[in-house]
């Protein structure tokens, strides 16, 4: 691989594997946030989680603020990983980077991933139900991130006023990108949808979740979990993770 390719993902090479999992992060996150997935699913899964500009090794790059542009980089940097069949996961903003991503690789004729796996997020299709966070003052939208989104940044990180200052633009650029996104109406793709939502997920109801049957011409399916927004992080997790290990599995029988 080469090195402006291994910017992208975290992980670890895995020259067994059958399958890759490519993880992509809700608004502020990172590769952290996926960090065990690769333990608690089975060894012949690849597990490359998403690092966007912005954060870790790559804290002065530009952060991304549209979801288009996020897309076509994302195709040119993951090309060399590609190599062999693979899914993605996206949760938050990270489901729509994940659709997108998808979209832009059907458009260049390039390898599609044979799972599309979306997680806390409404369908594109529907527009925003909510102001946009993104432009609020600083305390308004640390208060949006302590409320609606509790779990996603850490109380710790959310009351030291350094640390704020450094995530901040990022977060906001993040969540730009799921405020201004304008969904532009294509084919349904083949691969098959699987939906993820939060039993008390707070900013969408299950009818927005199942929308995104829409987008496959495959098969689809929607399953809760108990927990909120972030119900991934601990409430559920197990839970996830077991459901994602038998989809990738039969997935891979199925070859």
């Amino acid at each position: 691989m080469s090195h402006e390719a291994s910017l992208w993902v975290g992980g670890t090479e895995n020259p067994q594997a059958k399958m890759r999992l490519f993880c992509f992060p809700a608004a502020g996150g990172g590769t952290l946030a996926f960090r065990g997935w690769a333990q608690q699913l089975p060894s012949d899964i690849e597990v490359r989680p998403i690092r966007l500009p912005g954060r870790e090794m790559r804290i002065g790059e530009a952060c991304f603020d549209d979801a288009y542009q996020a897309a076509d980089a994302l195709a040119d940097g993951l090309s060399d990983y590609l190599d062999k069949p693979f899914a993605f996961f996206g949760h938050s903003m990270g489901s729509l980077l994940a659709f997108e991503l998808t979209r832009a690789l059907r458009r260049r004729g390039g390898p599609m991933p044979q799972i599309l796996m979306v997680s806390g997020r409404r369908a594109p299709s529907l527009p925003l139900s909510r102001p946009f966070y993104h432009t609020l003052p600083d305390t308004q939208f640390v208060d949006v991130l302590r409320t609606h989104y509790a779990g996603g940044t850490s109380e710790t990180v959310l009351q030291e006023a350094q640390l704020m200052a450094l995530f901040m633009p990022v977060i906001r650029a993040d969540f730009a990108i799921t405020d201004v996104y304008s969904y532009v109406s294509e084919a349904p793709l083949d691969c098959p949808i699987h939906a993820f939502g939060g039993e008390d997920e707070p900013e969408f109801g299950v009818a927005e979740l199942d929308v995104w049957r829409n987008e496959t011409s495959g098969y689809f399916n929607r399953t809760l979990f108990a927990g909120d927004h972030f119900y991934l992080n601990e409430t559920s997790r197990a839970a996830l993770l077991s459901y994602i290990s038998e989809v990738l599995q039969a997935q891979l029988r199925a070859q």
